[in-house]
């Protein structure tokens, strides 16, 4: 992917946007399917299926009536099924009242209730199993991690190397991963020494797990942001003591409080001095999970963790129970802090839209075609589960309405749908205005 950034003028945005584009209409173009097909499963007709939104690019039309295209906007896509008013899935009141009998059988919005829920739903149903089926193959093929102190991948201070098998640390015997993680994050990011199976032979050598103080990311309205730091900053000292590794900044930031810090940061070489003060946030403690007053200063730091176990490969069946989990695992994440967002516990500044989606896509893959369809799996999860919001114009708000008809015994009233929709539309370009303006805050 680098060659992309080479390009005159535009190759760093194409090494951003031609990743973002791929993604995207993968998970896109699985969603609409879903709804595609079991619309085509349960005799509704579908008019159009689009990637994209806005004036059509090229397309064709199948045999069954059906024009296939792809479009000038790429965020996004839609199927236009007979007796709707455009991409919304609005019932086209007027459209449906001049149908014929026969036509009328074929709509959308004369469909059986439980035909149109079932079409509505087999969007995100899909983005699931799509996800499902990525992180199973991944399993099958590139591995899931053992529970072993087997090294898979190490960075070149940690010391290991690839195919290491740790056996102690400090003396202390190690027999899984977690074990040795936990070891090494102790002494925040020191050497320790370690006997290690490496080739056959048992060789010692000091070993570290170093997560230097680096700013991976800055939060625009933080602590730090506002004291002057940035992002590619080393935090080398911090309260008068030297910090060799996120972990003791973590520390002395929890030991300061709410009250001034000063911090010395190793920029292009240079050391520069400025003062922090930390703010008080509600989110988890690391030690007990207790949700209480932390002191943070608005830094995400990449660096650390880079020390990962062997991978193997499993069969089928386990693969799938992985899929599944991992796919629940993004599932319960993005809940979670979907809730402590609206509970006041985390930043809603992580929030992003298509420019940070891009950012990620683009890096990536630069890391490679495996860290590429792994972000396949997780857009296809959060798009599933963000349609099934209750909002009115998503797929949750159809499903809403439809719980409310099939309470009733008739739909809502065209008024009140009405409503509805222009609510939800307004709802969800606020979202894309919020979101896009934490992209460009980053930026």
């Amino acid at each position: 992917m680098e060659f992309l950034s080479e390009i005159p003028v535009i190759g760093d945005v194409l090494f951003y946007v031609i990743p973002f584009l791929a993604v995207l209409l993968v998970v896109v173009f699985v969603h609409e399917y879903g709804h595609y097909i079991v619309g085509r499963w349960r005799g509704i007709h579908a008019e159009a299926f689009s990637i994209g939104f806005g004036k059509e690019l090229f397309g064709w039309t199948d045999s069954r009536g059906t024009r296939w295209k792809v479009s000038l906007i790429p965020l996004g896509g839609y199927v236009k099924f007979l007796g709707d008013s455009g991409a919304s899935s609005r019932p086209d009141e007027a459209a449906v009242a001049a149908m014929s009998e026969a036509d009328r059988r074929r709509a959308f919005p004369t469909a059986p209730l439980f035909s149109r829920t079932l079409t509505v739903l087999a969007g995100p149903v899909a983005n699931f199993l799509l996800s499902i089926a990525v992180f199973a193959g991944l399993a099958m093929t590139v591995g899931v991690a053992t529970d072993e102190a087997k090294i898979g991948e190490a960075p070149e201070y940690s010391g290991l190397m690839s195919g290491d098998q740790v056996l102690e640390v400090d003396g202390q015997p190690i027999d899984t991963y977690l074990e040795l993680f936990h070891a090494l994050t102790l002494g925040e990011g020191a050497p320790m020494p370690a006997l290690v199976l490496r080739d056959g032979s048992q060789i010692r050598l000091d070993v570290t797990m170093a997560r230097p103080a680096v700013i991976d990311d800055i939060v625009p309205s933080g602590a730090a942001a506002e004291a002057g730091l940035k992002v590619g900053d080393e935090i080398v000292v911090a309260s008068g003591e030297e910090i060799i590794s996120f972990r003791a900044l973590q520390r002395v930031t929890k030991a300061t409080g709410p009250n001034p810090m000063p911090v010395t940061v190793l920029r292009d070489g240079e050391r520069l001095e400025f003062v922090v003060t930390p703010r008080m946030i509600e989110r988890p403690d690391h030690e007990t999970a207790e949700i209480k007053p932390t002191p943070t200063i608005g830094i995400t730091n990449l660096d650390g963790g880079d020390i990962f176990p062997a991978k193997e490969p499993v069969g089928l069946i386990d693969a799938l129970d992985y899929g599944a989990g991992q796919t629940w695992n993004v599932v319960d994440l993005t809940l979670s802090y979907l809730y402590r967002v609206i509970a006041g516990q985390s930043d809603p500044s992580q929030i992003g839209g298509p420019i940070r989606i891009a950012e990620i896509s683009g890096e990536a893959a630069d890391r490679g075609v495996t860290e590429l369809i792994t972000m396949i799996a997780f857009l296809s999860t959060s798009i599933g589960l963000i349609n099934l919001f209750p909002i009115p114009v998503l797929d949750g708000g159809h499903l809403l309405f439809y719980g409310i008809e099939a309470i009733r015994g008739r739909p809502l009233r065209d008024r009140w749908v009405e409503i509805g929709m222009t609510i939800g539309f307004s709802i969800v370009i606020l979202l894309m205005v919020f979101a896009t303006y934490n992209d460009l805050s980053r930026l």
